[in-house]
Order: structure tokens, then C-alpha cells, then sequence
């Protein structure tokens, strides 16, 4: 096992990470910012070392810095978290190069899965059902017409290789495709590199399950369940909840064994996510994108199973087998996590830094869980995602988790920033989420209309 671990990462999942280390009896190093030199994760860490300035691009991306702290501090390892440099191919072969392992798959996997069309080659190949779509990328609008012609309309534009939301666009018409092409393609140039487009068409309405994966280097692919991430505003998710109510046994086994064999198909190590499409009308689903990295939203796989995804994360990286079988994994309970988000939903979500003055987060009680950086008096930074904490809870069934969920929103209390949390409230209380009747397409069409036509 590692006796020291660099964390390049921070917020609330460097805090979740030095946590599991700590349990693990491993030292931890913190990086972080000049803005970031009071945050809770360079208070909780052994060591804590400043890598540049606020802007990401000259700290937390900033691969040479990063580096350079874990080989001053004599770190063993890197763990990246999510964002950031957890998905970049060219920082894991640095790690490599360097003798330092990377808490995650390797730089030639992230490569293969982290472009979208070679992942759906793959995919096909591993006999794992995909969305109807393009054969390859699309550079010019009138391949895209083509392509959008051939598939019927309404067709998804997404960025090859994207993530994270960016450069992807709903496209209902011929009219509105070359707009959109142009724009999503200038979008994905910007955040990605590669202007590189490919088209999908659109399965609606439609459930977003993702299935959580864990392989070690043994050859061992197991599946810890699915969480139904179904509830989202402009592509990003807002709330997410394990197990999904779309789902029964059958598929269950169906769409978990789908995962492993994608996972196995590409010789995945780590923790990943197989990202799928439901459409519950007919129950098939389809492959959209492996995420290369530990998930925002893994508190609920581990509050329904038991296991620790960020422990196993390391015991994988310092080459231990998996500590359980797929026999070994059960199912328990419901979860449900909300994003906390310092914005304010009046304004269209504008981001909203600031001073925390008062700070109150919920606790006390079975199956509640807050992960979070924030304290009385802390300052959130204008430079970083708005996420502040995460709000998770467990109970023995769906409706004792919602319960719980409207407790436990009812008790936080944060002044000095806006935050969404009573847009949570509304949203956890919403007649629909409660019957677990809604898809994708709910929150943008259905719930924010009514929701921004009551604060007007």
C-alpha cells in the first residue's frame, strides 16, 4: 500500500479523498491555489503545497506544478479526483513516466474511451448496444445535414471529444442544424481542442442510467448497481438517486452485465462509469460514454452497497485485487443525493461567491451523509465549478429516503452566498419526482417553466 498520496484536486472531493486516505493509514498532500491556501482540504491534509495562481490553468491544471509538488513532498501517488486533470491521457502518462502511480485507468484506455466514436466502435465490437448515429466524425455542416437527413430528426449533436455538457445540442429541424453545428463545434474547440463533431439520434423520452463499474489488474470487472441521473439542467445533473425506479431485477442484471463487458472489452482498471440511454417504453438501452473517473455522484452507489469506491480506487492503483465479488454485492435500501450549487436560481443560476457568514449543515439521524469543504467564515472563490456540497441520504425504501432528503434540506442553513438549496427543496417536493414519474426531459421542460413562472 502507499504511505503517501498527492491529492490534485480540491472542494469537497479532495476533502472526500484525504478522508478514505486517512482511514487507509496513508499521508496526504493537498495542492492548491493562492486563493484556495484556507480551504478545508489544505487544513485536513499532512502536507499542503501551492502550485500557482487562482486560475486553474495555472494551478490545478497545470500538470508541471502538480508534478513537481508530488516529487518535492516524495508522493507515491496521484489522485485526481474529478475535473480538472482526471480524465487527461497526457498527465496519467506523465505520472507513468515518472514513477508515480496515477489513482485511475491508464493513459491508453482514457484515450480509447474518452473519444466518442472510438468508443462506440468499441462498444459495438463488445457487443454492448449503442444509439443509432453517424460511422464516424462529422466536420462540415453539409455532412451533418447528410447524416441528420439519414437519421430522421431530432438528432444530438455531440462533441467528440466532449464531456462535462459541453458541445452538445438538440437539434429538432434542418433549419436549426447548421447554427447549432457551428456553435457546438466552436464550443468543443474551445473546451476540448477538437472541434470534431458527431451526430446521434435522440431516444425520447428517455432515462440517463449509469452503472458503476470497479476493475482491478487481476481481470476482474464487477458492477455496483446503477443511479438514475435522469434530472438534469442543460445537460448537467442536479440530483441522483440509486437504485432507479425505471429499472427491475431483469434489467438490472441486463444492463450490469452490458458494463462489465464494456469494461472488460477495453482491460479497464479503476473505477469508471458506463453511461446508458433507457427508454422505458420498451425497456432497451443504449451505450453514450464511459466516464474514465470517480463520479460526482458516487456517494449513492456507496450508500446503497456498502463499498467504499474512493478505497477501492487506491487499493486498485497500489495493485490489490478487488475486496468483493460481483456475488458479494447487494443491493440495499435508496439513495438520493442534490448538488448544492452557490447560485442563484432567479437569475438563471448565476453563480454566487462569497463569504460564507452562518453556516449550519445538516446531521444527526441514520443514512445522512454531507460532503462538503465549507465552514463558518470560508470565502468562495468567483474561479471554480459552484458545487459546495453534496447532500446524501439513505433510508430503507424511496420514500424514506425523500423524506429524509426534505429533512435534511429544511435544516441547512447558509447565509452570506445564494445557494439552490430551496430550488432542491422544490424539486424533491415536486409531485412528479415524488412517483419517480420524469426523464431527462422533465426538469428543462416541465419543472423550470413552472417553477420560474411561480418567482416571477
Amino acid at each position: 500500500m502507499f504511505k503517501k498520496i498527492l491529492i490534485a484536486n480540491r472542494g469537497e472531493i479532495a476533502v472526500r479523498i484525504i478522508r478514505a486516505a486517512r482511514e487507509l493509514g496513508i499521508h496526504t498532500v493537498a495542492v492548491y491555489s493562492e486563493v484556495d491556501k484556507e480551504s478545508l482540504h489544505t487544513i485536513l491534509a499532512d502536507e499542503a503545497i501551492c502550485i500557482g495562481p487562482a486560475r486553474s490553468t495555472d494551478s490545478y491544471l497545470n500538470m508541471n506544478a502538480v508534478l513537481s509538488a508530488a516529487i518535492v513532498t516524495g508522493a507515491e501517488a496521484i489522485h485526481p479526483g474529478f475535473g480538472f486533470l482526471s480524465e487527461n491521457s497526457k498527465f496519467a502518462t506523465m505520472c507513468e513516466e515518472m514513477h508515480i502511480s496515477f489513482i485511475g485507468p491508464s493513459a491508453k484506455v482514457m484515450d480509447k474511451m474518452g473519444d466518442k466514436i472510438n468508443a462506440r466502435s468499441e462498444m459495438i465490437a463488445a457487443d454492448v448496444p449503442v444509439i443509432p448515429g453517424s460511422d464516424g466524425e462529422v466536420h462540415t455542416t453539409q455532412e451533418a445535414l447528410e447524416v441528420a437527413n439519414y437519421l430522421g430528426y431530432p438528432v444530438m449533436l455531440k462533441a467528440s471529444a466532449g464531456g462535462g455538457g459541453k458541445g452538445i445540442r438538440k437539434v429538432n429541424s434542418a433549419e436549426d442544424l447548421i447554427p447549432a453545428f457551428e456553435s457546438a463545434s466552436q464550443e468543443a474547440l474551445a473546451a476540448f481542442g477538437n472541434g470534431a463533431m458527431y451526430i446521434e439520434k435522440v431516444i425520447y423520452p428517455a432515462r440517463h442510467i449509469e452503472v458503476q463499474i470497479l476493475g482491478d489488474s487481476y481481470g476482474h470487472v464487477i458492477h455496483l448497481g446503477e443511479r438514475d441521473c435522469s434530472l438534469q439542467r442543460n445537460n448537467q445533473k442536479v440530483l441522483e438517486e440509486s437504485p432507479s425506479v425505471a429499472i427491475g431485477k431483469t434489467l438490472r442484471h441486463q444492463i450490469g452485465q452490458a458494463a462489465v463487458r464494456a469494461a472488460k472489452a477495453v482491460h479497464y482498471e479503476n473505477a469508471g462509469t458506463i453511461e446508458f440511454l433507457l427508454d422505458e417504453k420498451t425497456s432497451a438501452f443504449y451505450f453514450m460514454e464511459m466516464n474514465t473517473r470517480v463520479q460526482v455522484e458516487h456517494p449513492v452507489t456507496e450508500f446503497v452497497t456498502g463499498v467504499d469506491i474512493i478505497k477501492e480506487q487506491i487499493r486498485i492503483a497500489a495493485g490489490q485485487p478487488l475486496s468483493l465479488t460481483q456475488d458479494d454485492v447487494m443491493i440495499s435500501g435508496h439513495a438520493i443525493e442534490c448538488r448544492i450549487n452557490a447560485e442563484n436560481p432567479k437569475l438563471n443560476f448565476a453563480p454566487s461567491p462569497g463569504k460564507i457568514t452562518d453556516l449550519y449543515l445538516p446531521s444527526g439521524g441514520v443514512g445522512l451523509r454531507v460532503d462538503s469543504a465549507m465552514y463558518n467564515g470560508y470565502t468562495i472563490p468567483p474561479y471554480y465549478d459552484s458545487m459546495i456540497a453534496k447532500i446524501i441520504v439513505h433510508g430503507d425504501n424511496r420514500f424514506d429516503a425523500l423524506m429524509k432528503m426534505q429533512r435534511a434540506l429544511y435544516e441547512l442553513e447558509i447565509v452570506g452566498v445564494t445557494t439552490n438549496a430551496d430550488f432542491q427543496m422544490d424539486l424533491i417536493s415536486d409531485e412528479h419526482v415524488i412517483a419517480g414519474d420524469y426523464d431527462t426531459s422533465f426538469l428543462m421542460e416541465t419543472f423550470l417553466p413552472n417553477y420560474n413562472k411561480d418567482n416571477d
